[in-house]
């Protein structure tokens, strides 16, 4: 049950899609309680749009968050948030979890873009995103991590990142930064100094035809083929900023790559 714990705030959004059988969008199921309030938002075309917003400081210290959307057959939805998710030191113990569960029917489509998760100075938190797709469901998913505030050091972040197509799973990683994470998650093999890091999942149909080619996107970024109808761009940047500049580059880069083709992105 969602509410106030001993350790902390507990509570959940949901968000269902369905196609409405006009050429829309319905958004039969949309709640949340406590800090995490979905909105809806003016849609585009046969599109629904909802933001999150955060109704207080949060996650901190023993909070346990979760967001779940469900997208059906034929309908499209686009999630965003009002503003960055602030990871903070609070008064209970222990880490806090932010966890999403994204799920796409066949012919359904998802395009999942948060603003930032920023890791501030004392706070210990995990995250999980975990996206399971039918085989011709659509995704666009970005995630982006921010190292601490202006001038800050970062705290603890462990973030997970699962996506998985017709039951298989394409992509299964994990990061940890910040004070008692691994060793040389800061080195040279890691985010070599930079403080924001970012991940942008695609899943198309026609990638299982004509997947992407594997090459770097300056010199901060590549593009990878996933196993399956998927793609992967991962990059760091100095800040968030420049960070979002970088995915949002590959993000139309592979857009125009498929439009030439007629093979629509989105």
């Amino acid at each position: 049950m969602d509410g106030v714990t001993v350790g902390g705030v507990a509570a959940t959004a949901r968000i269902g899609a369905r196609d409405d059988g006009r050429g829309g969008t319905a958004l039969p199921v949309l709640q949340g309680d406590g800090p995490l309030a979905p909105r809806r938002t003016r849609g585009s075309g046969g599109e629904a749009r909802v933001v999150l917003v955060g109704a207080m400081s949060g996650p901190l210290g023993g909070d346990r968050f979760a967001v779940e959307a469900e997208v059906g057959t034929g309908a499209r939805l686009r999630v965003g948030s009002a503003a960055a998710t602030i990871a903070l030191p609070g008064q209970a113990e222990g880490e806090a979890r932010y966890d999403v569960r994204l799920t796409v029917a066949d012919g359904g489509e998802l395009r999942w873009l948060p603003e930032q998760l920023i890791s501030a100075r004392g706070s210990d938190l995990y995250v999980t995103t975990r996206a399971d797709l039918a085989a011709g469901a659509r995704l666009v998913l970005r995630e982006e991590e921010v190292l601490g505030r202006v001038g800050e050091e970062p705290g603890r972040l462990t973030s997970r990142l699962t996506v998985c197509v017709a039951g298989r799973t394409v992509l299964d990683q994990e990061l940890a930064c910040g004070p008692g994470a691994p060793g040389g998650w800061d080195g040279p093999a890691g985010l070599g100094g930079h403080r924001a890091v970012g991940q942008l999942v695609l899943v198309r149909p026609e990638f299982e035809e004509r997947p992407v080619v594997a090459r770097p996107l300056g010199d901060t970024a590549a593009v990878l083929p996933l196993a399956g109808p998927a793609a992967l761009v991962t990059a760091v940047a100095p800040d968030a900023l420049r960070l979002r500049r970088v995915l949002d580059e590959a993000l139309g880069e592979l857009a125009w790559r498929r439009s030439a083709r007629a093979a629509p992105l989105g």
